[in-house]
């Protein structure tokens, strides 16, 4: 499965100025990860042997546990928030951190391919969405997942989101609120800054196609950890809805109008 979104302006891959365009680009997978002791080591052993990248860097999130610890012995660089600061922050904390190595080794700034923390050993089986980025073909893939395990996003916040991706830009993504996307440093620059926690995917689509970049979903085989139904689960899934939310009401003046009518007075 391949689907694209773009508008009539969709922006080619930029060409960095005295670099050849057969000059390889690296592709820099980052692991935002936060109390993920148990399955961090698979997914960065998985994550390493992905075609192309060269760089696989956790962003341990304010863990209580030895996540950055494994995650090191597992042979990713590691870099640590003190406190939780969210998954948006994360994922910016990791961008910079990438941009700092490729200005420091004067290199071509890398490709980006976000992936979550417990997809263990199923993160080999991302290259595809890799490739098309690679390739010049799209300047941000998300992913589709072929499993039949359920995503964290469930119901509500995926209607929520699906809809207010389809209002904002007219395209309807299969999967709204998947996380494991690979796209180009031009586009991750465009975006910023992240919109705030869980609304980050939401966010990222509207406004990459608002700017007119190419969007792609890919199917892929990964799988991640079922989100339950216990209490845990559905504060879980209450702060998905409010980031959501939050992130929709910035770009749609009917979403802002219904939140403010949700405010008590």
């Amino acid at each position: 499965m391949s689907r694209a979104a773009g508008g009539p302006h969709a922006r080619d891959a930029t060409t960095i100025a005295g670099m050849s365009d057969e000059t390889p680009t690296g592709t820099a997978v980052i692991i935002p990860a936060m109390n993920e002791a148990d399955r961090i080591a698979a997914t960065v052993r998985a994550a390493r042997e992905l075609p192309g990248v060269d760089l696989v860097l956790v962003v341990d999130d304010g863990s209580a546990d030895a996540t950055a610890i494994i995650a090191g012995e597992a042979g990713a660089d590691v870099v640590r928030h003190a406190r939780n600061r969210g998954k948006a922050a994360a994922m910016e904390t990791g961008a910079e951190a990438v941009r700092l190595l490729d200005t420091r080794d004067g290199a071509r700034p890398r490709n980006l391919l976000f992936l979550d923390a417990d997809l263990g050993d199923t993160a080999r089986e991302a290259a595809p969405l890799i490739e098309p980025i690679t390739a010049g073909e799209t300047d941000m893939t998300i992913a589709v997942f072929s499993s039949t395990v359920k995503l964290g996003g469930h119901g509500l916040v995926v209607r929520l989101s699906r809809d207010g991706i389809k209002r904002a830009t007219g395209f309807t993504p299969t999967q709204p609120l998947n996380g494991q996307r690979c796209l180009t440093r031009a586009a991750f620059e465009a975006a910023k800054p992240l919109a705030h926690g869980f609304g980050v995917e939401t966010a990222l689509t509207i406004d990459l196609l608002r700017r007119g970049f190419r969007i792609k979903e890919v199917e892929v085989p990964l799988a991640h950890r079922a989100t339950g139904t216990d209490l845990r689960a559905q504060i879980h899934r209450a702060r998905q809805f409010r980031d959501v939310a939050r992130a929709l009401a910035v770009r749609d003046p009917a979403v802002r109008g219904g939140l403010s009518r949700l405010k008590p007075r």
